[in-house]
């Protein structure tokens, strides 16, 4: 018969919490990276169904005039972007799908060193730029380019078309970077 210390109890206990943290981390990460792709791909979908390519500038033959939502501040503008991030690196929408298959891979591989151990904002904002890189990179792979359609600004002056996707990214960009200035100060440690 063996009897285990109290310090062997706690090992125990402490690897059980972590074994139930870590699984709720992924279960954080793997939803909202759900969430996000579906939401974007839907809306993408619906935006594409519904709405004839729009000119956000100058009046351009065959192109409609953006749809407003929240008067000219936020529109609909549906746009085919077939480059990169803000249009950059145009007509190259294949490749970047291939290279987002590896951009993929490196996220899940990222939350699994380093996302089941921190705290609860690395997971869920790895999800969101996994969502984000899931969405367009179907869009690359599938159609060749990325719907665009969310149309923000004031007057003359606005920012790049985006799309759901794009969002999720830029809120994880920004989060990763909170979590790389904050680290353990936002676990409450």
């Amino acid at each position: 018969m063996t009897t285990t210390s109290a310090e062997e109890h706690a090992g125990e206990a402490s690897r059980s919490v972590d074994g139930a943290g870590a699984r709720s981390r992924w279960a954080l990460f793997a939803s909202t990276a759900a969430v996000v792709a579906i939401t974007d791909q839907s809306s993408k979908a619906w935006v594409d169904a519904t709405f004839a390519l729009a000119a956000t500038g100058t009046v351009v033959p065959g192109y409609a005039r953006p749809t407003p939502i929240v008067g000219d501040l936020v529109r609909i503008a549906k746009s085919y972007n077939d480059g990169g991030i803000f249009g950059l690196v145009g007509d190259s929408a294949p490749i970047l799908g291939l290279i987002s298959i590896v951009v993929v891979g490196f996220i899940v591989v990222f939350q699994a060193r380093q996302g089941t151990q921190g705290g609860p904002l690395l997971s869920l904002t790895l999800g969101l730029l996994l969502g984000g890189a899931i969405g367009n990179m179907a869009d690359r792979l599938r159609l060749g380019y990325v719907v665009d359609f969310v149309d923000m600004g004031i007057g003359d002056f606005r920012w790049y078309t985006f799309n759901v996707a794009d969002a999720a990214i830029s809120t994880a960009v920004v989060g990763l970077l909170a979590v790389s200035l904050l680290g353990d100060r936002l676990r409450g440690h």
